[in-house]
C-alpha cells in the first residue's frame, strides 16, 4: 500500500502514470475511471472527481431502470462525488505503472450516499465502534477456472466450456499443480498489492479452486475482496482463460463465500471469549443469535442474484437450515476456534455475494442481537439438513418479500436502503421472469 506522498513521488519519477478511482456498485462490481497520474496529483487529488449517479440505479446489463428514489430522468441523473479513501492506494501489479484507490460516494451536497454498498458497511462499522468494538472478518471465495476465454465463452453461449480440471480436485496437490501457474500469479500479485495471502486449494467442482487471505477489519476485507475478484478475472483473461464467481454455474457443487467474523475491543482485547473460563462470552452468544434471527430477512444481501438460490440444496455443503453448530458444516452458522481465533463462520453467502452487503448484513444482525440481548437457540449436533429448523429462502422472490417487510431491516439499515434494494430485487426478478431459459426450450420445443 502507498501513502499519498509515495504516490506523488512515484508519479514524478515516472513509475506511475495511471490512477484508477473505483467504487463498488450494487452488483459488487468495481466501477470508476482511470485518471492520468500527473493530472491526479495536480488536480484530482485535491479537487476530486465525479460519476453519474445512475451507476447505483442500473441492472446487471447496465440499463437505466425506473423506480429508484435517488435518481431518474425526472431528476436529471446528476453526479456523485468520489470521496477518496487514501488508505487504499495500492499498486495493480498486473498492469504497468498503475495504482488503484477505492472510494466512498457522496452527493454533490456533501452527504453520504447511504445506499452505496461501501456506505452501508461503513455505517455498521461505525455502529460497532460506538459500542467499543472493532469488527474483523475474512472471506473465503471459491471460483471456477475454464481454459476458455471470456470472448469464446460468450460466442458459444457459455456452453461446452473446458474446465481447468476434469475431476474433483478437493485438496488435491496434483489438481492444484495443474493450474498452479495462474494461481501462483494471482497469489503473488495480491501480495504485491498489499494483501496477506494464506493459501490456495482445489475444490470439488470441475476447475474449482479457492485462494484464502488473512482476516482484517471488515471494510478492508471488503475492499480486498473486490480488488482480488476483479484481478483474478483480469489475470485469467490475460492468459486466454476465464474465471467465474457464479454461485451455481452448473449442476455440480456451487461456489461459496464463507464469511468468518468476530468482534474485538478497540484495544484488540477479546470480546467473544472469556479467557479465564475458557468459553464463549454472553456477548458472543447474543451476536450469533442476532445473525440467526435476521438471516432470513437479510438473505437478499447474502444471496443477491436469481442464481444464488440454486446453491441451497440438501447435502451440498451449502446450508438450507437457519441453525448453528460447533464445527458443523451442515449448519448455516459454524463456530470454530478458541481465544483470539474464536469466530463464527457464515456459510450462507455464495461467491457472487457483494462483500459489502453480506458483511453489512452479518454485522448488523450481530449488533442487533447484542442490542436486544437475544437468547441463543440450542445448537445442532447432527445433520442440520434433516432438522426442523427454519429454512433459508429458496427463491429470490421469497427473500425479497422477507426483506421488504422486515421491521428489523428498517431499524438497522433505514427505509431508504430497504426500498432501494427491494427495487433491485424486483428488477432482477422481472428480468428473469421475462426470459426464456435453455431448460424451457429443451423440455418444450418438441414434447409440449
Amino acid at each position: 500500500m502507498l501513502t499519498v506522498e509515495q504516490l506523488r513521488q512515484a508519479v514524478r519519477a515516472g513509475e506511475v502514470d495511471s490512477v484508477i478511482l473505483s467504487f463498488t456498485d450494487m452488483q459488487g462490481r468495481l466501477q470508476g475511471k482511470v485518471i492520468h497520474g500527473g493530472f491526479f496529483v495536480d488536480s484530482a487529488l485535491e479537487d476530486g472527481s465525479e460519476a453519474c449517479n445512475y451507476l447505483l440505479a442500473v441492472d446487471t446489463e447496465m440499463r437505466t431502470v425506473e423506480g429508484y428514489a435517488m435518481t431518474s430522468w425526472d431528476k436529471g441523473y446528476g453526479d456523485m462525488v468520489f470521496d477518496l479513501d487514501l488508505d487504499t492506494i495500492r499498486h495493480v501489479p498486473y498492469l504497468d505503472k498503475t495504482v488503484m484507490i477505492q472510494t466512498d460516494l457522496n452527493y454533490t451536497t456533501g452527504e453520504r450516499v447511504e445506499v452505496s454498498p461501501r456506505s452501508l458497511l461503513r455505517t455498521q462499522q461505525e455502529k460497532a465502534e460506538k459500542l467499543g468494538f472493532k469488527a474483523v472478518a475474512g472471506t473465503e471465495l471459491e471460483f471456477m477456472i475454464y481454459n476458455t476465454s471470456y470472448e469464446d465463452a460468450q460466442k458459444g453461449n457459455y456452453l461446452n466450456l473446458t474446465p481447468a480440471n476434469l475431476y474433483n480436485v478437493d485438496y488435491s496437490i496434483l489438481g492444484s499443480m495443474r493450474v498452479e501457474p495462474l494461481l501462483r500469479d494471482i497469489r503473488n500479485a495480491m501480495h504485491e498489492a498489499g494483501m496477506i495471502v494464506e493459501s490456495a486449494k482445489g475444490e470439488c467442482n470441475l476447475g474449482q479452486h479457492e485462494i484464502a487471505f488473512r482476516y482484517d477489519d471488515v471494510l478492508t476485507t471488503a475492499d480486498n475482496h473486490t480488488f482480488y475478484k476483479l484481478s483474478a478475472k483480469q489475470m485469467a483473461s490475460q492468459r486466454g482463460e476465464s474465471i467465474t464467481f457464479m454461485a451455481k454455474p452448473n449442476e455440480r457443487d456451487g461456489s461459496s463465500c464463507h464469511i468468518h467474523m468476530s468482534l474485538r475491543g478497540l484495544d484488540g482485547s477479546l470480546a467473544f471469549w472469556d479467557a479465564e473460563k475458557g468459553e464463549r462470552t454472553a456477548l458472543y452468544d447474543h451476536f450469533i443469535a442476532g445473525v440467526l434471527a435476521t438471516m432470513r430477512d437479510f438473505t437478499i444481501f447474502y444471496a443477491p442474484n436469481i442464481n444464488s438460490y440454486k446453491r441451497f440444496a440438501k447435502g451440498s455443503f451449502a446450508p438450507t437450515a437457519v441453525a448453528w453448530g460447533m464445527d458443523n458444516r451442515s449448519c448455516s452458522v459454524r463456530l470454530v476456534g478458541k481465544g483470539h481465533s474464536a469466530r463464527m463462520e457464515n456459510r450462507l453467502p455464495g461467491a457472487d455475494a457483494n462483500p459489502y452487503l453480506a458483511l453489512s448484513a452479518m454485522l448488523a444482525g450481530g449488533l442487533y442481537g447484542i442490542k436486544h440481548q437475544l437468547e441463543l437457540p440450542g445448537k445442532i449436533d447432527g445433520n442440520a439438513y434433516e432438522s426442523d429448523a427454519l429454512h433459508v429462502p429458496r427463491t429470490m422472490a421469497e427473500a425479497r418479500e422477507l426483506f421488504a417487510n422486515s421491521e428489523i431491516a428498517v431499524e438497522v439499515f433505514g427505509q431508504e436502503v430497504v426500498d432501494h434494494y427491494t427495487h433491485y430485487a424486483d428488477v432482477e426478478i422481472e428480468a428473469f421472469n421475462s426470459s426464456i431459459t435453455d431448460w424451457e426450450v429443451r423440455r418444450g420445443f418438441e414434447r409440449h
